[in-house]
């Protein structure tokens, strides 16, 4: 996991919330003042975080290196198929989101797959030399 975090730049957030005080939004908010560049993906805003949102990860042009997902953990069987058809090396649900049918198809694909953790502690564990 550690390997991946250190190796991403542009970050898909599906289900990034406009609303403050869910986890969606604090985590976007966290990784863009850590200098990284990410995409919302939500189907009823057209900017968050001062980004354009995107209705789905196929009307991104760019590179996205990792997925994070915070949708209800079902979801991830729709999403896999526009992470595999996207190219894209890795999906991560987020804290108290898994999906093991999913986590099947991203392995059987090549794709990189994290359950159930928080790239917000995750990266604050990496910044802090915590290792477990």
């Amino acid at each position: 996991m550690d390997e991946i975090l250190h190796n991403i730049q542009n970050i898909a957030v599906v289900g990034l919330s406009p609303d403050k005080s869910k986890a969606s939004n604090m985590v976007a908010k966290f990784l863009i003042k850590k200098g990284f560049k990410i995409f919302p993906i939500y189907p009823k805003e057209d900017e968050i975080l001062g980004q354009k949102v995107y209705r789905n990860l196929s009307d991104i042009n760019e590179n996205i290196d990792i997925i994070v997902m915070f949708r209800k953990g079902e979801y991830a069987d729709i999403l896999i198929d526009e992470v595999i058809r996207k190219g894209v090396k890795t999906l991560w649900l987020q804290l108290g989101i898994t999906n093991e049918n999913a986590k099947a198809r991203a392995y059987a694909n090549g794709i990189k797959f994290i359950q159930n953790k928080c790239i917000k502690i995750e990266l604050e564990r990496l910044e802090n030399g915590i290792f477990k």
